[in-house]
């Protein structure tokens, strides 16, 4: 399966302003050396060892992930802002989709922001099903594009649309994909998806706030977490922010490290970025994840890979 991610940010959208990216410029430029300029190849060597917090971009749209099976259907996590920028991968690659499959985690406003601008929504050919555990899923979307708050309706789709509510223990099959759910801890409530497919396995967990239950080797945990190969995990806090924010929905980078080494999963992507925290804040909360990692005692375990979640990443699994 590959896993592409469009929207990595929480809460709300946030461009990169022009007053940080003078100050990216002025950093930039305080580096550069004569012998940098001397040629393409000494100018991309030079670019190639900037910091990430420099040259590059953690990105500042909203939740929106997308996921190909190996038989190339298509699979989207939440439609944040990122929705927007995966249909213009598309556009550019004249890609024709049979079918979208929307899994959404819930309905807060910075998940669905990217809905109503989604040109296959507009399309008469087009063919899109959402899928919820939530049973009000369909009048939750609906009432998302009401006047004033939006220029037309949701009658003004074209597309042939579905909406399939997902049951308790439910395992939905789409080729050869298997798709479970479980609930989160968040706010109005929230689900986490997990995809097998040939061996691997996927799992999405945004706006999720880790509490002991969730560290409890219950047999329902074990069956769903237990060595995942990769797993999105909302870390929109440091543990001192999680602390202070109780039961808003969100947890720590600290508190996701230790889950993660808990069930054994290989990956770990830092994801639900806070809309306060530049490109360099999030760089140094990484750096203080991998570092919390390597402070940790781990018998037998297997190597860890961190990461920031970042828009146009694409993962193999």
């Amino acid at each position: 399966m590959t896993v592409r991610f469009w929207g990595v940010r929480g809460s709300s959208p946030t461009p990169l302003c022009p007053e940080e990216l003078r100050n990216r410029f002025a950093a930039i430029f305080q580096r550069v050396r004569p012998g940098h300029l001397h040629s393409p190849e000494t100018r991309q060597r030079f670019l190639s060892k900037l910091p990430a917090e420099l040259f590059g971009t953690v990105g500042g749209n909203t939740a929106c992930i997308e996921l190909r099976t190996n038989e190339n259907i298509t699979i989207i996590f939440d439609t944040g802002t990122g929705l927007r920028d995966l249909e213009q991968r598309i556009k550019k690659t004249r890609e024709s989709i049979d079918e979208y499959h929307i899994f959404l985690s819930h309905f807060h406003y910075d998940h669905l922001l990217g809905l109503p601008y989604f040109g296959p929504m507009y399309d008469p050919q087009g063919r899109v099903t959402f899928y919820s555990p939530f049973p009000a899923m369909e009048q939750n979307l609906k009432k998302f594009m009401v006047a004033p708050f939006h220029p037309v309706g949701w009658d003004s789709f074209a597309a042939e649309i579905r909406f399939i509510t997902l049951q308790k223990d439910e395992v939905l099959t789409l080729g050869g994909a298997e798709i479970e759910w479980i609930h989160r801890n968040h706010p109005n409530g929230c689900s986490s998806y997990k995809v097998s497919e040939s061996g691997k396995s996927f799992i999405y967990s945004t706006d999720t706030e880790l509490t002991e239950k969730d560290f409890q080797r219950t047999q329902k945990n074990v069956d769903y977490f237990q060595d995942v190969d990769a797993i999105v995990l909302d870390t929109q806090y440091t543990l001192g922010e999680a602390i202070e924010k109780y039961n808003w929905g969100h947890s720590s980078y600290s508190l996701a490290v230790e889950f993660v080494r808990e069930f054994g999963i290989r990956r770990l992507y830092l994801f639900h970025h806070d809309p306060l925290n530049s490109d360099a804040t999030m760089e140094d909360i990484l750096k203080s994840a991998q570092l919390f990692d390597k402070r940790l005692e781990h018998k037998n375990a297997k190597s860890l890979i961190i990461d920031l979640a970042r828009e146009g990443y694409t993962l193999e699994l």
